[in-house]
Formats: C-alpha cells, sequence, structure tokens
C-alpha cells in the first residue's frame, strides 16, 4: 500500500499514512502528547467523529485548516480528542493514606494547607482529595486546586455530576458526607454537595505550555499517568517544573507505571510511587 492510499478501504473518511504522521506531529508540537504508530486506529475513531461534524471527508483537509489557524478553537478540540481520561474515586488508595498522614503533621497555622490535582480528568481525584482534607483538617483551612488540558473534561469536573455507581466502593460515611443521591429525572446519578465542591477550583493548564499561570507552592501534587504521555526530555522538563512548585516538605505524587529515578535528580522516593524534594529543602 502506497504512502498516499487509505490506512483501511472499510473507513468512510480518507486517512493516509502520511495523515497519522501529521497527527502525531502536531499532537507532539501542541501538547507534548507522544502518539505511537500502535495509536492508529484509536486516533482515527476520536477524529473521525469531528470531521464528520464538520462534514469533512478527508483527514489531509481538516489537518490543514487546523495548521492555518493557529489561534483557532479548533485546537483544543483536536487536544481533546487524543487525550485519554480515566479515573476513579479514591484510584490508588495508598496515595490517600499518605496525603492524610502528610496533612496532619503538615498543616501550618494560618496558612492553607494547599493540594494540586495536575491532571484532574472529570476530577474524581481532585475530590477524592478534598474528602480527604476535610476528614483530617477539619478545623484547618485547605484547598485544592485542579487542572487539566481537557476542557471538556474540566467543565464535568466542576459539575461533579456522576453515575451513582461511581461511588458505591465507597464507605457509607463519606457517600452521606459528601455526595447527594439523584432523584426523579436525576434517577441514578449523584452530585458533590456544595460545601466540598467549594473546596476545588478547576482551571485549565497546558503542561508542555512556555508559561504556567502564578500558582505559588502545594504541599502536595498529584500528577498521575499522565507523563507516559510524554518522551523522556518532556518529562524530565516538567518534573523540574513540578519541583519549583512543591513546597519543601511537600509530597509528589506519580502514576504506578511512572519511573522517574533516571530523569531528574530533584526527588527521591518516600514510597510507593510518592516523592518528595531531594537535598536539605526536601529532607
Amino acid at each position: 500500500m502506497s504512502d498516499a492510499e487509505t490506512v483501511s478501504l472499510e473507513r468512510d473518511l480518507k486517512f493516509t499514512h502520511a495523515d497519522f504522521r501529521r497527527v502525531r506531529e502536531l499532537a507532539y508540537q501542541h501538547a507534548g502528547i507522544v502518539l505511537g504508530e500502535a495509536k492508529n486506529h484509536m486516533v482515527y475513531a476520536r477524529l473521525a467523529k469531528r470531521l464528520r461534524t464538520l462534514g469533512l471527508y478527508r483527514f489531509s483537509d481538516y489537518l490543514d485548516e487546523l495548521v492555518s489557524a493557529p489561534q483557532s478553537a479548533e485546537w483544543q478540540v483536536f487536544v481533546n480528542a487524543l487525550t485519554t481520561n480515566l479515573t476513579a474515586f479514591f484510584r490508588e488508595p495508598h496515595h490517600f493514606d499518605m496525603l492524610a498522614e502528610h496533612a496532619a503533621r503538615h498543616a501550618r497555622p494560618g496558612q492553607a494547607y494547599r493540594v494540586w490535582s495536575a491532571a484532574s480528568s472529570s476530577g474524581e481525584e481532585a475530590y477524592s482529595a478534598a474528602m480527604v482534607l476535610s476528614e483530617t483538617l477539619a478545623e484547618h483551612r485547605h484547598e485544592v486546586w485542579a487542572s487539566d488540558i481537557d476542557t471538556q473534561m474540566l467543565e464535568t469536573a466542576a459539575r461533579g455530576v456522576y453515575p451513582l455507581e461511581k461511588i458505591e466502593g465507597l464507605p457509607p460515611t463519606r457517600r452521606q458526607r459528601f455526595f447527594l443521591k439523584g432523584v426523579g429525572r436525576q434517577h441514578g446519578l449523584t452530585r458533590v454537595k456544595g460545601e466540598l465542591a467549594a473546596r476545588v477550583h478547576f482551571f485549565q493548564i497546558n503542561l508542555v505550555a512556555a508559561d504556567w499561570p502564578a500558582m505559588g507552592r502545594y504541599d502536595a501534587i498529584f500528577c498521575r499517568n499522565v507523563m507516559i504521555y510524554f518522551d523522556k526530555p518532556t518529562q524530565a522538563a516538567i518534573l523540574e517544573r513540578l519541583a519549583a512548585h512543591l513546597a519543601p516538605d511537600g509530597l509528589l505524587f506519580l502514576g504506578h507505571s511512572e519511573n522517574i529515578q533516571h530523569l531528574t535528580q530533584a526527588f527521591v522516593p518516600v514510597g510507593r510511587t510518592s516523592y518528595r524534594l531531594a537535598g536539605p529543602t526536601g529532607s
């Protein structure tokens, strides 16, 4: 099959190997996302929906339009389509046990204990952290900041409405304290209670952008299962920037498949995929 031919004759839209290469290049340039050769079918499936919506039949036409308008809002649609969002309440629960212990030891009088969920997806991670802090620091000011590159996920997270089965694994005390059960047309859904939702602040950030907003330092940072989408130089650069936003005695939590030991000297491990700053400031 030549480079100009479609990857699959069964596909209703024209998607060539050259188109796939362009998607990979643009995803890396704009968001630092590394798409391997095996992602061909995923890319087609996710972007084909957008092409049909726009009435386009060739991926090359869509990519040409994208490149011709560097400031277009379509870039966000492009990135949203290519990002994978998989999360759950209290996923990797050992991290939240460590967060509770750390918050109890390191909360400072007169200062808010701050947590950043740096790839918050649909919000379950951020709300889980907020629940832990509400339970652990009942009398101490605390806040959770949650970011993602995907604007659609941020909208979902800010609504705080989930299928009821999402919270079935939580203890009854947590379900009763932090969630409202939907009735009538909301049957089968649950909403985060306002008191908890008020503790969580959502904002967009592209972790590979040249500039990050002024955010200050955090007592704990969750950046789980996002490094796997970047190449090693990008991973190392992000880790250095995360170090600059972590409090001297703070904790960094990464995903279970992410090993950073050969990427940076800024952190040392303190538990399962949990790190602190290296050197005197992190001791």
